[in-house]
């Protein structure tokens, strides 16, 4: 689903509500997922979904077309 969307369900469900609101509602929503996820923190929506980060340790992996070894660093995931 993209943002054009999601803003166009919420204009249906809630009419009373400015195309330019439902927007600005939508860009500081996805602002506090982001900012929370990169302060570690578990975001959960009931009935929808939980938001959460995990750390992945470096390991060696393969080049899946040469087959040739490589670091891969330590990187933090996002999970759903």
């Amino acid at each position: 689903m993209s943002k054009k969307d999601i803003l166009n369900k919420l204009k249906k469900k809630h009419p009373q509500i400015n195309i330019n609101q439902l927007s600005q509602i939508y860009e500081k929503f996805i602002e506090l997922i982001s900012k929370a996820l990169l302060d570690n923190k578990r975001i959960e929506i009931r009935s929808f979904g939980i938001f959460y980060t995990n750390i992945q340790k470096a390991r060696i992996s393969r080049n899946p077309k040469t087959g040739e070894k490589i670091n891969t660093p330590e990187k933090k995931t996002i999970h759903f």
